[in-house]
């Protein structure tokens, strides 16, 4: 399943790249489930980012390694981060980080484009307006701090 959503800001992508850091991270985190930062390496290329997710008493992993980043001719700048410890019921996942020049010279748009699979289709689909929301959540904390 493919969830995209993009946000307008006003700074350029190499200063929201600059932006990305563990403080960012946090701050993007939403209210439910609740997240607990093991490990940041940052956003290139061979960094991991660990994270517990609590909901009550249930507490799952949640280790993700940066497989590619850089800038494209363009001038987006992106990195990737895969799934390598998943908390059930997903089986994968995969969110490209675009950090896209503004059609209009002005700021750079963030593109949160996720891919995630479980065991089922239907499942997919019934997760979808929750992996929706979870990135939507992101939006004004986006614009919050580049703009």
């Amino acid at each position: 399943m493919h969830v995209t959503l993009r946000t307008h800001v006003r700074q350029s992508p190499a200063q929201v790249m600059a932006g990305f850091n563990q403080a960012l991270f946090v701050s993007l985190a939403p209210p439910f489930p609740k997240l607990k930062l093991l490990r940041f390496d940052g956003c290139r290329r061979g960094d991991v980012v660990e994270i517990e997710l609590q909901t009550g008493p249930l507490r799952q992993r949640w280790t993700s390694l940066i497989t590619d980043d850089g800038v494209q001719p363009d001038g987006t700048h992106y990195f990737i981060d895969e799934g390598q410890t998943l908390p059930k019921p997903l089986r994968f996942w995969r969110h490209r980080h675009l950090i896209e020049p503004a059609p209009d010279g002005k700021g750079s748009v963030i593109v949160d484009a996720l891919e995630y699979r479980t065991a089922f289709r239907w499942l997919d689909a019934l997760l979808y307006p929750a992996m929706w929301a979870q990135f939507a959540y992101r939006k004004p904390i986006y614009r919050r701090t580049f703009n």
